[in-house]
């Protein structure tokens, strides 16, 4: 079934920040995020919870595309773990934002690398890939995971990668997220801020049933 909040298809990436988050202000008040848009709610909830915030010029940037760093920050937000590390990727310094985190979850088996050295952390996230994180997050957490959607009337979804399948099997059958279109699940599109923020209030809402 088609969510509309969640399917939007933003095929060109903004400019990317040197230094992607800061600290949220209180209320919202992103001068991007327009009342009524379908994201607003999703984005405000996320916010709330201090999981994703603004940029240094004040703005959310709900069409920007999503980085394989952010998403690692994002999910040791949510799981409110604190533990100073290093990772073994040697792209990810010691000192950016999202170090501990992709530590933490290099460590917990919730990210993985290209190689046992490169994580591209700066690298935009693809929707499967997003997908596949949040998959291996709930397991983590002891959520039920065994949930399969039929993926055929995506006329795509035999182009998910061999790992992302049951994955996004997983998040259609959850209602977590939704095509591109009704007939398109775009598992390699980059994934948008507007839609990472829709996926993580529902889990969420899911996780606090």
């Amino acid at each position: 079934m088609y969510i509309p909040i969640a399917g939007i298809d933003s095929s060109k990436p903004d400019p990317k920040p040197e230094r992607p988050e800061t600290t949220p202000p209180v209320p919202m008040s992103y001068p991007d995020i327009q009342t009524g848009a379908w994201y607003h709610d999703a984005v405000s909830f996320v916010h709330s919870k201090s999981l994703m915030s603004g940029f240094d010029d004040g703005s959310f940037r709900p069409e920007a595309h999503t980085t394989r760093g952010m998403i690692a920050a994002v999910l040791y937000r949510l799981d409110g773990a604190d533990t100073p590390n290093l990772s073994d990727f040697q792209d990810v310094k010691p000192d950016a934002y999202y170090a501990n985190a992709v530590a933490w979850g290099a460590s917990n088996g919730i990210i993985s690398g290209y190689s046992a050295d490169i994580f591209g952390p700066d690298d935009p996230i693809t929707r499967e890939q997003f997908i596949a994180m949040l998959y291996r997050y709930a397991a983590y957490k002891g959520h039920d995971v065994s949930a399969r959607a039929d993926l055929s009337a995506y006329t795509d979804a035999g182009a998910l990668s061999a790992y992302a399948a049951e994955n996004m099997k997983w998040a259609v059958a959850a209602h977590l997220i939704a095509g591109m279109t009704d007939a398109t699940l775009g598992g390699s599109l980059p994934a948008t801020r507007a839609q990472v923020a829709c996926v993580l209030a529902r889990f969420c809402t899911q996780a606090a049933e």
